[in-house]
């Protein structure tokens, strides 16, 4: 019975080297890099949405459809190995369709807020949709999350996905006929690239980000109150009791905003005697990059413990709002029936800084006939032992 067992294994592995028929466990994660097409559902005017999964040879994947342009999830392994969504989002297109706070989408034409939905552009006045505490928020009643995106998948060692859409001079209640191209990218590195790009036909303001709801546990196990945040910011943009930045830049130092230094979120995150943590019911501000010009920056560094999933957060712009899921009350049912309650994710929206078009001191966002808006931010993931 030995000679026969040990000449049976010799012949498995005769017919494995003869017949190429086994391969190392490494093989068998590897994987082609590119991108999947499929049906992801029909909007209430009739119109199919579609979903497209990017893979890249490490096995990490990106989901995104081209309704709101949302990143339905983001796949990324721990220390382990082990691949789960980083993201919060819905089971289906209906979830998103019903409303959710933003998750995963692409924001625009104006990214955060403008005070009292007002602002003047070459003397004259515009006014936009009032849909947060008497303010503008992220595009109004029906921004660029909401609508339906032209798709092209772009395959090779790096898939791609560009997406197209032309918001009609006045959608809004913007000027100008404006053009925007978003290019997500699946990196050979474990990073998904967004590049934004935008012309118009008349002046008017332009302040692009993605809003996806980052986890690091995967799948939403926990608050991320242990999450440990780095900023490489030295100011941030004091906000009034409707969340509209006053106008001043204030140093972080000495307050519950300095996350020069990897900090754990939970920390100071309830310091009820810091009147901005009051204002903001906890994290809710744009914080000021360090560096200068439109080269890409290190904006922040997110680590979570358990898991051992590292974040890092480059950008083009000069300024990241940092939110940390305050108003999240579990009357959300994302996926597989889960309640997101306060504070189970953060987001990192690089961007202009808030109420720009009504800050004068503030790095404008005006976009003018004949000029090209551009930005890049870079979600990089990557995991460490204990």
């Amino acid at each position: 019975m030995k000679f026969l067992t040990q000449f049976l294994s010799l012949a498995l592995l005769a017919g494995c080297v003869t017949m190429n028929s086994c391969t190392s466990k490494k093989e068998t994660t590897e994987q082609k890099p590119g991108i999947e097409k499929t049906a992801y559902g029909q909007l209430p005017d009739g119109q199919t949405a579609d979903l497209y999964t990017l893979h890249n040879a490490d096995g990490m994947s990106a989901s995104i459809t081209n309704y709101g342009g949302i990143i339905v999830s983001l796949t990324t392994p721990d220390r382990n190995g082990k691949f789960e969504d980083v993201t919060l989002g819905m089971d289906s297109l209906a979830g998103y369709v019903k409303g959710t706070p933003y998750f995963g989408a692409l924001v625009g034409r104006y990214g955060n807020r403008i005070a009292k939905g007002k602002f003047t552009l070459d003397g004259k006045t515009y006014s936009l949709a009032t849909n947060n505490f008497g303010n503008h928020l992220h595009g109004g009643l029906k921004g660029f999350d909401k609508v339906l995106w032209t798709a092209t998948p772009v395959e090779g060692d790096e898939p791609a996905l560009k997406l197209t859409y032309t918001s009609k001079d006045g959608e809004e209640g913007y000027p100008g006929n404006l053009t925007v191209e978003v290019t997500y990218t699946l990196q050979k590195d474990n990073a998904l690239k967004i590049d934004y790009q935008a012309t118009t036909d008349k002046p008017t303001v332009v302040n692009l980000t993605n809003h996806t709801y980052f986890n690091l546990t995967g799948g939403a196990k926990r608050d991320i109150l242990d999450h440990v945040v780095t900023l490489y910011a030295d100011k941030f943009i004091p906000i009034d009791q409707t969340l509209i930045p006053t106008g001043k830049l204030q140093p972080v130092a000495g307050t519950p905003f300095d996350f020069t230094k990897p900090t754990v979120v939970g920390t100071r995150i309830n310091d009820s005697t810091d009147t901005q943590i009051k204002y903001g019911g906890g994290y809710d501000h744009g914080w000021v990059l360090n560096g200068t010009g439109d080269s890409l920056k290190l904006a922040a560094t997110v680590y979570e413990p358990t898991s051992g999933r590292v974040m890092e957060v480059r950008t083009t712009q000069p300024a990241v709002q940092f939110y940390t899921g305050n108003f999240l009350d579990g009357s959300v049912t994302g996926r597989e029936g889960f309640p997101y309650k306060k504070r189970y994710a953060l987001c990192l929206e690089t961007e202009h800084y808030p109420d720009s078009p009504n800050q004068p001191n503030f790095p404008t966002t005006v976009l003018r006939p004949g000029e090209t808006y551009k930005t890049t931010t870079i979600y990089q993931f990557s995991s460490k032992k204990e």
